[in-house]
């Protein structure tokens, strides 16, 4: 698909992967941006940047993690632009810590990580099959296809991603309805100042680790700025590198001309996923092993 002439809402919009897709949908000729961003000023400048570029854009606050909000985000970019052809459902957040986390964090993330991508497709896809075409991106982590030592909360949510986007894929592909899912590694962006730090040490396995596959750590909605002090975020970055909101906005774009299902902008993800799937005992095996080093480095 050509983004080019298309209706774009972009959620998580105001920083990160979300600003970046923001820009770059308006560099290629979107017909509109929606900055969506429960950041109000966020939006707005990026709303601002846009506009300033000669394109249309709106900047809605809306926190996607309340149904009401995502529905209302919705109903605002189709009564200003007349419909929403492309939904980047970008919206993440990653809380440390295993079973023990509060209540209210496994709420949290499970509203935001995942009910937030239900509310706002369930708010779009009517008008997008009445149309007979529209497009849902959905950013997951490369967690959703592997998992996260330092997080279970992210893990099974990010998983319940991918489930959803490829559940919307088989049921609506021939309606018109064209899904990806964005699994990315590292990405180097800003929020990680409000998320708390991932489990690591900086110890990355070997090649030939029977793990068969470095972990992924958090992406851009939450990794946030690396530095070599950043443990798995280190040793990740040392396996297959950090890329840019910008580097990855660009591959997003560059994939849905293909209408390819995953998007995948660190390739050696695809690796890891199929020798997980190969023999899953010999990979978790080799995640015990690299969980223990990491927590007595």
């Amino acid at each position: 698909m050509d983004v080019g002439r298309r209706v774009a809402v972009v959620t998580g919009g105001a920083s990160g992967i979300g600003r970046s897709l923001c820009l770059a949908l308006a560099r290629r000729d979107a017909a509109a941006v929606v900055v969506a961003d429960v950041d109000a000023g966020g939006a707005a400048k990026v709303a601002d940047e846009i506009e300033a570029g000669g394109r249309r854009a709106l900047a809605v606050t809306a926190d996607v993690g309340n149904a009401a909000d995502a529905e209302a985000l919705v109903a605002r970019a189709e009564d200003t632009f007349g419909r929403v052809d492309l939904l980047f459902s970008n919206a993440g957040i990653v809380v440390t810590g295993g079973l023990d986390i509060p209540d209210e964090a496994w709420a949290r993330t499970w509203a935001i990580n995942v009910q937030s991508h239900v509310w706002i497709t369930r708010a779009v896809l009517p008008g997008m099959l009445a149309r007979g075409e529209g497009y849902l991106v959905y950013t997951a982590s490369a967690a959703g296809l592997l998992t996260e030592l330092g997080s279970a909360s992210y893990s099974v949510t990010k998983h319940a991603v991918v489930a959803l986007a490829e559940w919307l894929s088989i049921t609506y592909a021939d309606q018109g309805i064209r899904v990806s899912c964005l699994c990315p590694q590292l990405v180097s962006t800003n929020l990680g100042t409000t998320s708390q730090r991932l489990l690591g040490t900086g110890a990355a396995p070997a090649a030939d680790d029977p793990g068969a596959g470095a972990p992924p750590a958090a992406d851009g909605n939450g990794a946030g700025a690396l530095s070599a002090a950043d443990g798995i975020g280190a040793a990740q970055a040392a396996v297959d590198g950090v890329l840019t909101p910008d580097q990855v906005a660009a591959f997003v774009i560059e994939t849905m001309a293909d209408e390819r299902f995953l998007i995948l902008p660190h390739p050696e993800v695809a690796t890891y996923e199929r020798r997980r799937a190969d023999d899953r005992e010999r990979w978790l095996r080799g995640m015990r092993r690299l969980l223990a080093r990491l927590s007595a480095g």
